[in-house]
């Protein structure tokens, strides 16, 4: 699958720019402008699906990161564990302010090291990783299309479109508020080049996480994960490069997924949020006061709930995953049109409308990730 990275990196650098670009000049949310073009029924089912699926995610990072930090500190039973992280992560998201906020997140984002460190210290055969890496080796088979899906909705997912579009409409008001002069030619460009950074990153971090699961999991016979804990405990017999490298490896991974779970659950539960605020016309924001928008930040505190139920069910949190990414797979689908239209729309977006580049790469997007939820919906009928 390493393949579908060198595919997707486009595709999903031109549908974020286009949500981002909608939201820094119209100055309003993706789904306020969806609701106000496509009517609200189609954007409150897009707001549901959007929920289940971000709903599902939630669950199973907090049970990746409650089981991970057991592997670290073996105390409190797990779902004491999911509990205690749920209720610092919402704390952090209802009463924190924007700017303090914001930061942390970036910050968080140094965790996503915890893959490249773990693939570069492990025994990888990196002829055969560079040459699945350049050559396409695409299958026509039910399971094959299915995590094909998957990786399609992870990457190029409904979800980002949301948030991104929001933080655009945040980040302006917040400069406004600080006096400072705004220029939307400058800010278009500043949020291109932070784009494009953070679309590499993402891909190049995707490709050494599927890098140590095929070359030090799979390859040595580890199959059968039900929790992100599961690979970080596989990982210390596997990992042999140099004297307690299995050690450092599993320990690495089980801190990173805490990193990345803190960093994911605040995103998945906001964008869910801004999703359905935006389409129902109630009062958001992460910059508002939870008196100022209750319904906001109640839609997050139910999204995490739910989710932190989600992990006391027993429920494999690995295949739930894997479903929702697939749902998101399916969704976006219609939802990378109607962004590609939005964005090209020269009423609404005037000099700052989508140029011929960018509507070629979103149909592309839209075309191929359309294909992909068709052939996997035929192949599970059929299955």
């Amino acid at each position: 699958m390493l393949w579908t990275l060198a595919f997707t990196l486009p595709m999903m650098t031109a549908v974020q720019e286009a949500s981002a670009r909608i939201g820094l000049v119209t100055g309003k949310g993706l789904a306020a402008i969806i609701r106000k073009r496509y009517g609200a029924p189609f954007v409150i089912g897009c707001a549901v699906l959007l929920g289940i699926a971000n709903t599902i995610n939630v669950g199973a990072d907090l049970a990746g990161m409650a089981a991970a930090a057991r592997l670290v500190v073996p105390v409190a039973p797990q779902w004491i564990t999911g509990a205690v992280f749920a209720v610092v992560i919402l704390a952090l998201e209802v009463f924190m302010g924007y700017d303090r906020y914001s930061s942390i997140l970036k910050w968080l984002a140094v965790a996503m090291l915890a893959y490249p460190i773990v693939a570069l210290i492990s025994s990888v055969h990196w002829a055969t990783v560079l040459s699945s890496t350049i050559i396409p080796r695409p299958r026509l088979d039910v399971n094959y299309l299915f995590i094909l899906t998957a990786v399609l909705g992870t990457t190029i997912s409904p979800y980002l479109f949301f948030w991104e579009s929001s933080q655009e409409v945040e980040d302006v008001q917040h400069l406004r508020q600080r006096g400072r002069r705004i220029s939307k030619r400058g800010l278009a460009r500043k949020m291109r080049v932070d784009n494009a950074a953070g679309m590499i990153m993402s891909n190049v971090i995707a490709w050494f996480v599927m890098v140590v699961a095929a070359t030090v999991l799979n390859a040595h016979g580890v199959t059968n994960v039900t929790s992100a804990a599961d690979v970080a405990k596989a990982l210390e017999p596997l990992v042999k490069s140099f004297p307690h490298a299995g050690f450092i490896a599993s320990a690495i991974f089980a801190i990173g997924i805490i990193g990345l779970g803190a960093l994911a659950v605040p995103v998945l539960a906001g964008a869910a949020s801004y999703a359905f605020s935006e389409a129902l016309g109630w009062n958001r924001g992460l910059d508002r006061s939870v008196g100022e928008a209750p319904r906001f930040y109640a839609v997050i505190a139910v999204a995490i709930a739910i989710g932190l139920a989600i992990t006391l069910t027993g429920v494999d949190p690995i295949r739930l995953l894997v479903w929702s990414a697939v749902i998101n797979g399916i969704v976006a689908a219609p939802l990378v049109i109607v962004v590609g239209r939005i964005a090209a729309d020269r009423a609404l977006m005037g000099t700052h409308r989508s140029g011929k580049a960018s509507n070629i790469l979103v149909s592309v997007t839209a075309i191929a990730m359309g294909l992909s939820a068709v052939a996997t919906l035929v192949g599970l009928v059929l299955k």
